[in-house]
């Protein structure tokens, strides 16, 4: 098998839905850190909801999070922006979103965006984008996946198979952490 590969061709089809989804991440002056999400929602035929027909390729979801982050991952700031939504009453989902000021993304992410903002206190497309923030921002701050410890390893070892503890890569990259347990 190649190393390079591609889905294979498709049967005949016809597209119905396109959701985009951007994370980029940002390092400020003031030495904090913007994550930015955007999803995107287009339908290729004509959609209605409620007393609303959106034409194919306009955005039923256009939705913006920026979360600014300390060297530590705790949220300092956070804005919404719904450029387009389906029902008037979607943006009231927006101000219990300062409910995560203060909090920390890492272990326990998912649960904190369930508490403050789960069900219908929250919107199902944001909460999409903040699970997948934490991401975002472990790709674009240096050194948030390791711990202040050395003695203990970073903290994307044993999360994936490439990182398996008992492992090549980790034996290759992390010697000392070759078959570490807790």
């Amino acid at each position: 098998m190649s190393l390079f590969t591609m889905l294979s061709d498709p049967k005949p089809r016809n597209p119905l839905h396109t959701r985009t989804v951007t994370f980029q991440g940002y390092a400020r002056e003031d030495g904090l850190w913007d994550i930015e999400g955007h999803l995107v929602d287009i339908k290729s035929h004509p959609f209605v909801t409620g007393s609303k027909t959106w034409e194919p390729g306009q955005a039923i979801h256009d939705m913006w999070i920026r979360i600014t982050v300390d060297d530590h991952l705790t949220i300092q700031d956070i804005e919404v922006a719904m450029d387009s939504h389906p029902h008037p009453e979607c943006p009231e989902v927006i101000p219990p979103m300062d409910g995560l000021i203060g909090a920390r993304i890492g272990k326990g992410w998912r649960k904190t965006i369930e508490t403050h903002l789960g069900g219908t206190k929250g919107c199902t497309h944001l909460r999409e984008l903040l699970n997948n923030m934490a991401t975002a921002a472990y790709q674009s701050i240096p050194g948030a996946l390791f711990d202040d410890d050395e003695s203990k390893p970073p903290l994307y070892l044993g999360t994936c198979k490439s990182w398996d503890f008992d492992g090549p890569v980790v034996m290759r990259v992390y010697p000392q952490f070759y078959q570490w347990k807790k």
